[in-house]
């Protein structure tokens, strides 16, 4: 009781007004963003389509690419603006959320069989990408600089490693079943094609705009670091599409697409976008952030570690249920700290 007299001092300085227009603009912004995904993919694969691209083709790169949309134009949109906090907050939040929130879901609608090719070549690759993130970002830890940063070569690395990365996923695609379920059945004409494509890109756009506005907004009236909006808001929001696909799949009996959608998604998010967002802009880190990210790290270890325990190669239900309980207690533990 004591403390509640500081409590309410500090909440009064809060615009509620203010606060909930933000929070209709960041709002607002996700439905833009994931709509806009939603149209460029169904452009894109009718496109696509007419080019006679394989359904195959279509459905891994719908899946690879289109649910990873949002995080990346977010974080292109942060970097050029030069939140870094809010860039590297939102591809950490996304990948802790990815694995505890969306397969945890998933798994509790459905045990998820996973193939040999993803507890063998993605999940570990998964595993691969957040340590060699863990060693690119620490310079003050490993090298004793002053400051700690992923520079425009580090992001070059990355994009490296996300080509050879890309490499074995198309060597292994026929191997994935179920992956011409998620490509869109689209038979338009060119130019509807075009206008989807075109009106998609701009919803994307115009959202990513208003949600890195509104989350930098909303730092500031809460008098929190952008990270942490960035590993809440910003991370959950666009995982959105993540959730549809793998809860969609896992309910279709698609295991190796939920898992796999999640776990290339994840990759993505630290190869590809981190290394766009880094080259666009170095992108500071805060030795806090190092916590985060080894989060992200131990829910890889343990997605993969899952795989062995119980029945081989499965995520049960309970390992779900546990995923869901670890990813609240992150949350619970984010707000408590409000870093």
């Amino acid at each position: 009781m004591a403390l509640a007299p500081e409590i309410l001092a500090m909440t009064s300085l809060i615009d509620y007004d203010q606060a909930m227009l933000t929070l209709g603009m960041i709002i607002a912004g996700f439905v833009l963003l994931i709509k806009g995904a939603d149209l460029l993919v169904d452009g894109s694969a009718a496109l696509a389509r007419r080019m006679r691209i394989s359904d195959l083709t279509i459905g891994l790169t719908v899946v690879a690419f289109g649910t990873s949309m949002p995080e990346l134009v977010v974080n292109i949109i942060a970097s050029g603006r030069g939140t870094t906090d809010l860039a590297i907050g939102n591809v950490l939040g996304s990948n802790i959320a990815n694995i505890f929130l969306i397969l945890g879901i998933a798994a509790m609608i459905r045990p998820l069989n996973v193939t040999s090719e993803t507890v063998w070549r993605e999940i570990p690759m998964a595993c691969l990408a957040m340590f060699g993130l863990a060693v690119l970002a620490n310079d003050q830890l490993l090298d004793g600089r002053p400051v700690s940063a992923l520079t425009r070569s580090d992001g070059l690395v990355l994009l490296c490693f996300f080509a050879i990365f890309i490499y074995y996923t198309v060597s292994g695609a026929l191997q994935v079943a179920g992956a011409t379920a998620y490509a869109p059945d689209k038979q338009w004409p060119v130019a509807k094609a075009l206008g989807y494509t075109l009106v998609g890109l701009l919803g994307l756009l115009l959202g990513g705009d208003w949600i890195v506005a509104g989350a930098v907004r909303l730092s500031r009236l809460l008098g929190v670091g952008e990270a942490l909006i960035g590993l809440t808001v910003v991370a959950l929001g666009t995982s959105l599409p993540e959730l549809a696909t793998s809860v969609m799949a896992a309910r279709k009996g698609n295991a190796d697409i939920a898992v796999g959608n999640v776990v290339g998604s994840n990759i993505f998010n630290v190869l590809f976008i981190l290394g766009i967002s880094a080259v666009i802009h170095p992108l500071p880190f805060e030795p806090a952030r190092n916590m985060d990210l080894g989060v992200a790290l131990l829910a890889s270890l343990l997605l993969f570690a899952c795989m062995f325990t119980g029945r081989r190669y499965l995520l049960d239900r309970w390992e779900g249920m546990v995923f869901c309980l670890l990813y609240a207690g992150y949350i619970g533990m984010l707000v408590v700290t409000a870093r």
